[in-house]
């Protein structure tokens, strides 16, 4: 009985999972068709042609490094937690990536917590709590790149509008997780009224992810570990902008149309904004369509544009992917079906 439980589970878990893929795969279909009408294939062709892939490799090496640079700056956020070394976590952070790739919802997110947390006997919605401290990082950080850009290059309203939103959400989930944490107690009371309800195993067990989660929400351990945080997600994002850069360069748009050196942060923004938009996995057409968008900003032509959207997507993919699944192979995950299952951490 609790097997076929679990398999009713599954199979309920996969379908709601299959309708996120159905709508995904709508909204991606729209934007990919934006990006390519009135494209001349020819002069899209021409330019994949022209292009130095030994730069695009090169970025390929500056994008893994930042991963790595994201992995390091993740064993801070966890260390409150528990020590844990770099190597496992740039694994679990591959994984978790590699399934972005195949699977809707950005439950890539979740896969890792699920990873790390099944590995190193911590409480996996302990590791996901550290994930969404992240994340608001992440967000700090991309506002604080279009603030720096706002400088010397202006933004569409919408993009200025996406990034005074996204903000805003960031320093609510904040606010909210600092009152959680500050009255730990009254939050368990108040979880518990809420789930009375349901049954009462299923309660508990809700209960026990949600304050295994508020757990994971912890100050750092030292203000070393906040300097190193904040270094490190400088370097992240650096690093980010030469990928752009230097792909910029292998397409020698950077001659062609004199772009600034700004350029590879503006596109930056545009990619990232993407990526939040609800779409298929791998950001399939929300990507090619605002890097598209960013580049012709600059007087880049859109079939030119598409061209560098194509490679620097496949940059951003491809070796996520390979080495996503080689640690997936070695850890002993299967993605897909540990990804669906793992929202239930």
């Amino acid at each position: 009985m609790p097997d076929d439980r679990r398999r009713f589970r599954f199979g309920m878990t996969s379908t709601r999972h299959l309708l996120k893929l159905v709508i995904g795969l709508a909204i991606g279909a729209v934007f990919f068709y934006l990006a390519v009408r009135g494209i001349h294939i020819d002069q899209a062709l021409a330019a994949l042609a022209r292009a130095d892939y030994g730069l695009v490799a090169l970025s390929a090496g500056v994008m893994m490094g930042a991963h790595l640079l994201r992995a390091w700056r993740w064993r801070f956020l966890l260390a409150p937690v528990k020590p844990l070394n770099t190597c496992s976590l740039f694994s679990a952070l591959m994984i978790g990536y590699a399934a972005n790739s195949f699977v809707p919802a950005h439950l890539g997110e979740f896969l890792r917590a699920f990873v790390i947390g099944k590995k190193h006997q911590i409480p996996a919605s302990a590791a996901f709590g550290s994930i969404v401290v992240e994340r608001i990082v992440d967000v700090v950080s991309l506002i604080a790149v279009m603030a720096l850009v706002l400088m010397v290059h202006p933004f569409p309203e919408w993009v200025t509008t996406s990034g005074v939103l996204m903000l805003g959400a960031a320093l609510a989930l904040c606010a909210l997780l600092a009152a959680c944490k500050r009255f730990e107690a009254r939050t368990g009371m108040l979880l518990r009224a809420l789930l009375t309800p349901l049954p009462e195993r299923l309660g508990r067990r809700l209960e026990a992810l949600a304050l295994n989660f508020l757990r994971g929400i912890v100050p750092l351990k030292s203000a070393s570990h906040y300097a190193a945080t904040l270094v490190l997600s400088i370097a992240i994002w650096v690093c980010y902008a030469a990928v752009y850069y230097i792909g910029l360069a292998a397409f020698n748009l950077v001659a062609v149309y004199h772009l600034a050196w700004y350029v590879g942060l503006v596109v930056l923004v545009f990619t990232t904004i993407s990526v939040v938009i609800p779409s298929t996995p791998g950001y399939v057409g929300t990507f090619h369509y605002l890097c598209q968008v960013a580049l012709v900003m600059f007087a880049v032509p859109a079939s030119e544009a598409l061209s560098f959207a194509v490679i620097a997507h496949l940059v951003g993919v491809v070796p996520v992917s390979v080495v996503g699944l080689v640690c997936a192979h070695y850890e002993g995950v299967t993605i897909y079906r540990t990804a669906v299952a793992s929202p239930d951490l």
